[in-house]
């Protein structure tokens, strides 16, 4: 047959494609699957067994293998490339005729099952978390909102690996100029491939926004639920335990998946403490070189003796010493998370204890600095959101430089340059520091201040169409 002869010269022959022939009363029907892809005990079971005991014509084929073969997904095929395509994605080939097929889904579970976050752990909230499946990553969400408005749109991305991909906003709830956006943006895209949702990211930030990141990912079903709620999107891809939320705002990245499970003074206190660390990762390093190499005057006395009598024996500048435990630092974080949980504990142990001490003792590192770039490096790691960890490094290592150029006033220039920068970001066409620029009052009380679920009675006006929330509307 002239179809299956074309379907194998576009595999290459491949070895794991199945080509079996039946002859079944007056017909000769050709079942074509991937060995890899389908589930050689359901076609055994569930297709063949039936299939050989119909009472095949030509006349009535088309109509038994439709109506009687057992699935919910059985289609009628009659183009060589929708062929190749239902192939690819798992499903089982029944050609009866030349250019004609039934397509039944036997896919194989190559996929992990539910497990618990890696990335963002939890205290007190649920313990699941997305895998590589689509369906099961859909089912995690639909199962938190079980409402008609939870709207699903599917897109198949990449020229070549034809992903399938997932647009979920709550329809009753979300603006449609957002939704048309996204839509837009993703039928813009046209490469070879988009393997997952972090390859797909970077179609979906705005491209101007060089420093930090617009588009949040998460591996907790409940953030991506919330975050439905709140009006905004929420974006699934196969292959891929992550989901993309957008439009984010940089409050999102203070905020915890936890904080919706403890007390509202409680949330209060750690999203102020995670706003601290923000602002020590970035200026602790600088300041220290600023006061030591340009501005001694302004430190008492005493503590400027202290300083002095450690970096007596020290022959390198303030910043070459920061840049060195800057970059020790990094690189022994890169090699904590590469390697196994085994051999992990005990990189950091050798990097952290035996490796620092010997530099004070060498006297190439002042233990001030040792304190100082630690401190600011922890104060990074308060953030589960690697592209945010990424932005604190670089604007680390600008404010150094500028504090070793220009003191205190490049300190100052670096604010500047920071507060520039989230001013002009925008995510989805929507200011970066929203709901504080510009102010939204009645969003304030849930942003780096945590009130009662009580009293937040109104949703976001920059995302949604529905302000008021439905409970207080059934009060009313």
């Amino acid at each position: 047959m002239e179809t299956i002869e074309k379907i194998k010269e576009a595999f290459g022959n491949a070895s794991d494609l199945i080509v079996r022939d039946f002859h079944i009363g007056e017909c000769t029907i050709y079942l074509v699957q991937n060995e890899v892809l389908c589930t050689s005990s359901f076609i055994n079971e569930y297709i063949l067994t039936r299939l050989t005991k119909l009472p095949l014509t030509k006349q009535n084929k088309e109509e038994l293998l439709y109506n009687v073969l057992p699935d919910n997904s059985v289609k009628k095929l009659d183009d060589l490339d929708q062929m190749l395509d239902f192939i690819c994605k798992g499903f089982a080939l029944l050609i009866y005729e030349e250019g004609k097929a039934i397509a039944i889904e036997a896919k194989a579970s190559l996929d992990r099952g539910i497990g618990e976050a890696s990335n963002e752990s939890t205290i007190r909230g649920s313990k699941d978390s997305f895998n590589e499946n689509f369906n099961t990553n859909l089912g995690l969400i639909r199962r938190r909102i079980r409402s008609e408005h939870c709207f699903m749109e599917t897109y198949f991305l990449g020229k070549e690996s034809r992903v399938k991909t997932g647009i979920l906003y709550m329809n009753n709830i979300v603006l449609k100029e957002h939704v048309d956006t996204v839509k837009e943006k993703l039928e813009k895209i046209n490469v070879d491939g988009i393997l997952d949702s972090g390859s797909l990211k970077k179609y979906i930030e705005e491209k101007h926004n060089f420093l930090f990141p617009t588009v949040l990912s998460t591996e907790r079903p409940d953030r991506a639920a919330q975050a439905l709620l709140e009006g905004k999107i929420v974006i699934i891809a196969d292959n891929s335990p992550f989901a993309l939320i957008t439009p984010s705002f940089f409050v999102d990245y203070l905020h915890s998946p936890d904080d919706y499970y403890q007390r509202a003074s409680n949330i209060t206190f750690l999203r102020l403490i995670r706003l601290f660390a923000f602002l020590i990762a970035i200026f602790i390093p600088g300041l220290y070189i600023a006061l030591t190499t340009h501005n001694q005057d302004m430190l008492p006395f005493d503590l400027l003796l202290n300083f002095s009598a450690q970096r007596t024996s020290v022959p390198f500048s303030a910043l070459i010493e920061a840049l060195f435990m800057s970059i020790s630092f990094e690189i022994l974080r890169e090699s904590d998370i590469r390697k196994p949980a085994s051999m992990g504990s005990a990189v950091s142990i050798l990097g952290g204890l035996i490796l620092g001490d010997a530099a004070v003792s060498a006297g190439i590192i002042s233990p001030i600095m040792i304190i100082v770039i630690s401190i600011s490096a922890i104060s990074g790691l308060a953030f589960t959101s690697q592209e945010m960890i990424s932005t604190l490094r670089w604007l680390r290592f600008i404010m150094m430089l500028l504090a070793f150029l220009f003191g205190i006033f490049g300190i100052f220039c670096g604010l500047i340059f920071l507060l520039a920068s989230l001013t002009t970001t925008t995510t989805l066409n929507l200011p970066y520091l929203a709901p504080i620029t510009p102010l939204i009052k009645d969003e304030l009380k849930d942003s780096l201040i945590k009130m009662k679920s009580s009293k937040i009675r109104k949703r976001n006006p920059l995302l949604t169409k529905n302000k008021v929330r439905e409970r207080e509307a059934q009060e009313k």
